[in-house]
């Protein structure tokens, strides 16, 4: 598993300090939602094509990492 750390960034000088891919624009949050959407790995580095692979699958790695922490809210439902 690629670590999240050496691939994202959270710069107050760089996109408002938002989590982005390390020497890019790129927004994590942005790399997730195109995934959620079904977006595939090639069609996501069309779309920004400053990322790489790895950039995807560190994003998955952060997401499950976020899923883990005792504060998110349960599922209503459940």
């Amino acid at each position: 598993m690629p670590n999240w750390r050496d691939l994202f960034v959270h710069d107050p000088q760089i996109c408002h300090g938002q989590l982005c891919a390390k020497g890019t624009r790129v927004l994590v949050v942005n790399i997730l939602d195109s995934l959620a959407e079904g977006a595939t790995d090639e069609e996501i580095l069309r779309s920004y094509p400053s990322i790489k692979p790895e950039h995807i699958r560190a994003a998955i790695t952060y997401a499950a990492e976020l899923a883990h922490e005792e504060s998110l809210l349960p599922v209503a439902g459940m």
